[in-house]
């Protein structure tokens, strides 16, 4: 048998698809990797700030917080360390905290750079006690950078707290490919941002203990002031009393006063003689707060034991002025004074004036106001000034009011004067409606605040006394 040949098949060209998926499937990896790198970086970046910002959020101690700075500054930027400087209220320079992730390297960087810190003289500070010159400031630049050397790039952030430059935050790294590029430059800039808030931050803090601090010794110092004042009228015969004392502040300025006339009535414990003498001071202080509460206190002592010397209420004055006349001169502060002694035996009224705003007198029997009023100058004011003695006799339903300047000096919201012309008015009307001494005290407050008007409150101390001579036969 003859075998026949078979048909012969036309070659077939060579496959080239799978040589060249591979090269198509090459350049694809590298991008996701590349998408994928650059991912997990922004992911680094994004958990360093976060915490970063938890650190500021939970860090209560300041040096701790500044600890993270650097580490932070360099990780978010590839770079190989950073140095936190600050700027210290008597213009020196100081190397706050250093890292550098090459050990043997951060021994030699961080005495080149306390060495580059101590090149900058001291300046004065700028406005507001911190910061300094931008000349003194871009000197720091240059020695910082010359001492790190040429090789090495460096980017320099300022940390800014209430506009004032109280730092710097520098960033480097010795890699000749690094770059110093936006992105980076602007993360250097966050973290030197999230440091100011932090250095603000902790000088606040420092500043409310302080105001709390503050604030407590103001509260000692009113309560103190508190119990100085009289804890309640006197029982005086035949007399009914009462008495205010509004401060504008925790610590005011206004004083008065109940002085028994002698030491028996100091001693007794059983109750006070009704029949015996009672002093009625009220005085003013120029100023408010903490000084003008520290002179009242003054006064208060030395006429208490004025008092007891048993002179006319002239002569207390006049030794009163020439005891504190010293003290309140160098203090460029002075006292008004209006003291008083009430015989309840003879119902007299003796008194004496330095220059306090003289007290009012409702005479019952013709409805009528007078002043008591004698001449002399303010305490303190001259040391040979003399006083006059007057005397007044109450009779039944006479009332007598005692005041400081913050009634009549009370303004509006229109600027407009509640004045002594008002006060008399309210006065008349109190001594003609009201049935006791604490009710014409509570119109006449009433009345100072209605005209103030309601949520305004008076910038000055008021401080009232209301006298009232009863019956002879009235328990």
């Amino acid at each position: 048998m003859t075998a026949v040949p078979l048909p012969r098949q036309p070659s077939q060209p060579p496959d080239r698809s799978v040589s060249s998926q591979s090269a198509d499937v090459t350049p694809v990896l590298a991008l996701k990797e590349l998408v994928a790198r650059l991912n997990r970086e922004q992911h680094k970046i994004q958990d360093l700030l976060s915490s970063l910002g938890f650190a500021l959020r939970s860090f209560n101690n300041l040096n701790q917080f500044l600890e993270l700075i650097p580490l932070m500054a360099s990780r978010v930027t590839d770079a190989d360390g950073a140095a936190l400087m600050l700027f210290k209220p008597n213009g020196q320079v100081r190397l706050e905290r250093l890292h550098c992730q090459d050990g043997n390297w951060s021994k030699d960087l961080r005495k080149a750079l306390e060495a580059a810190t101590r090149q900058i003289p001291a300046a004065s500070p700028t406005t507001g006690g911190t910061g300094l010159t931008p000349g003194t400031i871009a000197a720091l630049d240059q020695q910082v950078s010359a001492y790190l050397g040429s090789t090495t790039q460096l980017f320099g952030a300022a940390i800014l707290v209430k506009n004032l430059e109280r730092g710097r935050l520098y960033v480097f790294s010795r890699d000749p490919q690094y770059t110093w590029t936006e992105t980076r430059q602007k993360l250097v800039r966050l973290v030197a941002d999230q440091t100011a808030v932090a250095i603000e931050n902790d000088e606040l803090t420092v500043e409310l203990r302080k105001k709390e601090r503050l604030d407590r010794e103001l509260e000692i110092g009113a309560e103190i002031q508190l119990r100085l004042l009289p804890r309640q009228c006197p029982k005086i015969h035949g007399i009914e009393m009462a008495a205010r004392c509004q401060t504008a502040n925790r610590v005011g300025g206004d004083y008065y006063d109940f002085i028994p006339a002698s030491y028996d009535q100091i001693r007794r414990r059983d109750g006070v003689n009704e029949m015996a003498r009672w002093s009625v001071a009220i005085g003013d202080v120029m100023g408010k707060g903490v000084p003008a509460g520290l002179i009242m206190t003054m006064t208060r002592g030395m006429l208490r034991a004025e008092v007891l010397n048993g002179h006319s209420p002239a002569r207390i004055l006049q030794h009163l002025n020439r005891v504190m006349y010293a003290d309140l001169e160098n203090s460029n502060r002075f006292v008004t004074l209006f003291y008083s002694e009430y015989d309840p035996e003879t119902s007299t009224l003796f008194y004496s004036n330095a220059a306090h705003n003289p007290p009012l007198l409702w005479h019952a029997a013709s409805k009528t106001i007078r002043r008591l009023d004698t001449s002399g100058m303010l305490i303190g004011l001259d040391a040979d000034t003399h006083y006059q003695d007057a005397q007044i006799h109450l009779v039944s339903g006479d009332t007598l009011i005692y005041y400081t300047d913050g009634f009549t000096d009370a303004a509006n919201q229109q600027g407009e004067r509640f004045d002594e012309d008002n006060l008399i008015q309210a006065f008349q009307w109190a001594c003609q409606n009201c049935e006791t001494p604490q009710a014409i005290l509570d119109h006449l407050f009433n009345c100072v605040h209605a005209f103030i008007g309601t949520g305004n409150r008076n910038p000055d101390d008021m401080t009232l006394i209301v006298m009232q001579a009863q019956k002879q036969d009235s328990p």
